[in-house]
């Protein structure tokens, strides 16, 4: 019998990487023991926006925008975003030098977004303007923007529209550091106290264990969130977002978070130390 029922809401991103973690808890294929979750969907910025002023009790992040709320939130230690060797990706129509960046003007898909803020730490002085991550590629496309930072399912799909890769962000970050670079992660407001913070990180994690052994319904029930991917496609992009670092972060990707968050205030992108607090799972 549950004594703690509570309802909450759990925001994250419309993409199919999002859309298969939670697939299980949109559907109610696991029990919830007396948790009632509401679902909201909102591009990144969007959600990091809205994580500044506590909007949400779980809430999907940037690892960039959690240096602004550290004191409010928590980081789950599932559900995170990790590309060990690969991750966002500046494109453009021809090719460009690697010196040429710090002059070039790229679109970004939010300031708060950790492929910004990686930018950022490789080429200090890069020109920056922001618009919907949905918007990019067809902004580099027509010529209207030099270059842009491809997020979410672009990274799969610039090449139809024959542009091409300047940087990969995450092979860079693990040529320079050994580590995985860590994009995103599920932040659990604190003010829901230890005990509840522990049962909805168990429950995340139940719904992406299930996502794993089912993973035919995941794909079919994401598909409807990829935005135009082929089936191979849309399999592809889970298993570079849902995966062993997904279930957890483990120590490498504790110390990637770590890292990056150091890196980013020794280069006076955050304008303070962030700590990373990390909520491990209850299981009922």
């Amino acid at each position: 019998m549950v004594s703690d029922p509570f309802e909450l809401t759990i925001a994250h991103s419309p993409d199919s990487d999002d859309a298969f973690m939670f697939f299980a808890l949109a559907q109610n294929r696991i029990p919830t023991h007396g948790i009632r979750v509401k679902h909201l969907l909102a591009d990144i910025q969007t959600l990091n926006e809205q994580a500044l002023v506590g909007r949400h009790e779980i809430t999907a992040v940037s690892i960039h925008a959690y240096a602004f709320i550290h004191d409010r939130y928590a980081l789950a230690t599932c559900g995170g975003s990790v590309g060990d060797g690969y991750g966002p990706l500046v494109v453009a129509r021809s090719p460009l030098s690697l010196d040429h960046m710090s002059r070039t003007c790229v679109a970004i898909p939010g300031e708060l977004t950790t492929a910004a803020l990686v930018l950022k730490l490789f080429f200090p002085g890069v020109r920056c303007t922001v618009l919907p991550f949905d918007r990019i590629l067809e902004e580099v496309e027509s010529g209207r923007i030099e270059a842009g930072l491809i997020i979410h399912e672009g990274q799969l799909t610039f090449a139809s529209r024959g542009l091409v890769s300047i940087i990969d962000l995450g092979a860079e970050w693990k040529r320079r550091t050994g580590l995985p670079l860590p994009l995103g992660a599920n932040a659990v407001r604190k003010d829901l106290g230890p005990i509840r913070m522990r049962r909805v990180v168990g429950l995340m994690k139940a719904s992406i264990e299930y996502g794993l052994a089912h993973r035919t319904q995941g794909l079919d029930h994401a598909r409807s969130y990829a935005r135009g991917l082929a089936l191979d496609q849309i399999d592809r992009f889970v298993g570079m977002y849902v995966n062993d670092a997904t279930l957890d972060f483990g120590p490498l990707g504790r110390q990637a978070i770590a890292r990056l968050l150091d890196d980013a205030y020794q280069a006076g992108i955050i304008p303070h130390p962030a700590i990373p607090e990390f909520i491990e799972p209850m299981t009922d």
